[in-house]
Parts: structure tokens; sequence; C-alpha cells
């Protein structure tokens, strides 16, 4: 009976070291399961309206303030549509950009100069380049749809504050992206960003996007500043919000580029 015993407890490990191994998940599988748990854990908001105070610094530390307010409206089966429209100082109150995010297609871009009365389309060729004289590129402005990427998880990391976070490389699957890869840092508990590397085509740390003061609002989490430092040329753009609302009085009217001359 003892040998009998000892057999079958050798034939049922190596039933469950098999099963294990059928069933262990590859790190791509595992990028992609951490990604759609993000997204998954920030829908169902509807539409936003908050206001932000935009810093730009240069090499220097000498420092411009941009007052701006931002408007997004969440998309069934499409990427999100969001409205930036400038408030402060003068020389670029009333200038607007309009975003339609898609997955894999280009998203769609456009931005109102006053000074030339006229609507620009932003195109898909030229996404990577800086939005308003910031750090951001036209293309960080859109919502990370999950589809945008292929992902591939790296290992568990403590990200400051007591957090612990998943931290996997994704790389962009659109064309003309200014980025070879990302390296995000997303908390293992609330499945936020706190962290995001980019890098250029020749694969060098172009920037650093920093995600701080979470707060939740109506149950969703959001960042109080975004942080985006560039370490080839010194600059930082900071992005401080305040003023979230979720479930405004916000639908596709609002996000029509043929009215962007008339938002002030």
């Amino acid at each position: 009976m003892k040998h009998h015993y000892i057999v079958s407890c050798v034939l049922l490990s190596a039933c469950l070291l098999t099963g294990i191994s059928a069933y262990a998940q590859t790190p791509e599988e595992k990028g992609l399961e951490i990604a759609v748990a993000s997204d998954k854990r920030d829908s169902g908001w509807g539409s936003m309206r908050a206001n932000m105070e935009m810093i730009l610094e240069d090499r220097s530390g000498k420092t411009s303030t941009r007052k701006i307010e931002s408007r997004q409206l969440e998309v069934e089966g499409d990427g999100d549509k969001s409205l930036s429209l400038f408030k402060e100082p003068r020389d670029v109150s009333g200038t607007a950009m309009l975003t339609f995010t898609h997955g894999l297609d280009p998203d769609d871009q456009w931005l109102y100069l006053p000074a030339l009365k006229r609507v620009k389309r932003i195109s898909s060729k030229n996404q990577s380049g800086p939005f308003m004289g910031s750090e951001f590129a036209f293309e960080d402005l859109g919502s990370q749809e999950v589809e945008k990427y292929a992902y591939k998880y790296l290992r568990d990391e403590s990200c400051g504050d007591s957090l612990e976070c998943y931290v996997s490389e994704r790389y962009p699957q659109y064309e003309n992206s200014g980025y070879s890869r990302q390296i995000t840092w997303i908390d293992k508990a609330e499945y936020r960003p706190i962290r995001i590397e980019f890098y250029d085509r020749k694969n060098s740390l172009l920037k650093t996007l920093e995600f701080r003061a979470y707060n939740e609002h109506k149950g969703y989490w959001r960042a109080d500043q975004f942080r985006m430092e560039n370490h080839q040329t010194g600059k930082k753009t900071i992005l401080n919000w305040q003023d979230y609302d979720f479930g405004v009085n916000l639908n596709a009217r609002d996000f029509n580029k043929n009215a962007l001359k008339r938002l002030m």
C-alpha cells in the first residue's frame, strides 16, 4: 500500500506541475493582463471637466504658466475625446486642442490658433512633435488605449510611499510614434500609473512622466500633478490639476472641430 501511495503522490505532483506549466503566463501575457486591468479600473466615468495649470520650466529654471480648461468624454468602442481650452495668458488665450483617440488608427487632432483664426489639423506624421512648447508630445494627449501597444511584464518593484508596482514594457503599435518603447510603473493595489519612461527612436531615454498626489473623485483616482522631465534638454512641464468633476453634462456635440472658434 505504501508503494502505491508513493506512486500516486508522484503522479499527482507531475499532473499539478504539468498543469502549472501549461497555464503559466508569459511576460507578454502578464503585461497585457496588467494593462487590461488598469484600463478596466478606470472605465465608466462618462464625462469629466477639470482645470489645469501648465508650468513650463527651461533648463535654467525659468518658468512660465498657462491656465487651461480640460474636458473629456468617454467613448464606448473607441478611444476617448478630449478638449483643452487655453484661458491664460493673453497671448495663448482662445487656443484649443481637440483630440479623438483611436486604437491602431491614427488619432484625429485639431488645433485652433486664434491669431490665425483657423483650425489646423495635426498630421499623424507630426504627432510626435511638442504640444504648445511643452514637454508633452501631441501623441501623449490622447487616452492610452490598450490596443495601441504590445506589452511585456518585467518585474515587481517598490515605487515609493509604501507602494508596490508592476513594472512593464510597452511598445507602440501605431504608425509614426516618436517612441521605441515605454516602461510603466503601475501600482498593484489600485492599478494607477505612477511613472512612465519614454525612449526615443534611437532607444535612448528621452523623458520621464511622474503622477503625483493621487486623490479619489467619485470613485475614480486622479493625480493632482503630472510632472514630465525631458532628460535630453533639461526642460520640464508640470501640470497641476484642480476641480475634477465627473458625470458633467457633456456629449459628442461638445467635441466638434467646427465649433472650436466659438468656444471662448
